[in-house]
């Protein structure tokens, strides 16, 4: 699943090609990714709007339009937004197709139908998209400030690796990001947030953004399944800098000593070096 560098990819390529474009068509085809409202409701809403801005809090990408209506689009496990001159030949499962006023097309592919596109009313967001509502703060969008991270750590009494999994916790952190911040922060995935020092917090609230930055720096990570690309449906570098993610039973390039192990974590493959992460 696409996590917060590769949405964050996305939102800087919807703000070079897509703000300031107006919408002069739309396209939906299957049922599923429109499914909060209906086919009808996503048309009528966006055509003939403005696109004004990109905006991304945690996974979900943001467009508000001159109508006073915004767009959401939540890429979910396979979706791709893809930009690509009128006419040219669409990917299998493009399932929206918005017509701008430059010539250009704006796709939603998603061949797992598991993403979304909605239009909604930002006033009553807490209706209409309550997930969105009750995200927790967004390390880059917003920043998150040491002592307000200390604030969540010690707060909760829960595993750190289900704790940076959590949305309504962190906003944008997914399975990759979480082990390789752990793994820059010398922390095991079991270990418990109320029970960190001060040090081990200031690594992990450093390590956070480090990595995020550098992940957004290189276009995201693009796995061996090719289904996170960009704008232009390019791949992501970041996948060659992944530490312990996806690397089991390799030597850490860390440490050169440890052998990195894979467990299971909140349901999720969990990745660490256990001469590293302590």
């Amino acid at each position: 699943m696409p996590e917060l560098p590769e949405v964050e990819t996305v939102r800087r390529g919807l703000e070079r090609f897509v703000v300031g474009r107006r919408i002069n068509a739309v396209e939906v085809g299957r049922q599923r990714t429109v499914r909060r409202t209906s086919r009808q409701a996503v048309i009528d809403g966006m055509t003939n709007t403005v696109v004004l801005a990109a905006n991304r809090r945690g996974k979900y990408l943001l467009l508000p339009l001159d109508s006073g209506d915004e767009v959401m689009i939540h890429l979910r496990m396979s979706g791709q937004v893809l930009v690509a001159d009128a006419g040219a030949d669409r990917p299998p499962h493009t399932h929206v197709v918005l017509h701008l006023d430059d010539g250009n097309e704006m796709w939603f592919v998603d061949p797992r139908t598991f993403g979304e596109v909605v239009v909604f009313d930002p006033d009553h967001v807490d209706v209409e998209i309550p997930d969105l509502a009750k995200l927790g703060p967004d390390p880059i969008a917003e920043g998150i400030t040491l002592p307000q991270f200390r604030k969540i750590l010690r707060r909760r009494h829960r595993q750190m690796k289900p704790l940076l999994l959590d949305q309504h916790v962190i906003a944008g952190i997914g399975n990759i990001y979480a082990d390789e911040i752990l793994h820059e922060a010398r922390l095991r995935p079991d270990r418990i947030s109320d029970e960190l020092s001060t040090s081990s917090e200031r690594r992990l609230h450093e390590a956070m953004h480090r990595i995020l930055r550098e992940a957004i720096a290189q276009g995201g990570s693009t796995l061996g399944d090719a289904q996170y690309v960009d704008l232009f449906g390019d791949w992501g570098t970041y996948q060659h800098s992944h530490a312990v993610y996806g690397r089991t039973g390799e030597r850490c390039m860390s440490c050169g000593i440890g052998w990195i192990r894979r467990t299971v974590s909140a349901q999720r493959s969990t990745h660490y070096c256990p001469n590293c992460q302590r």
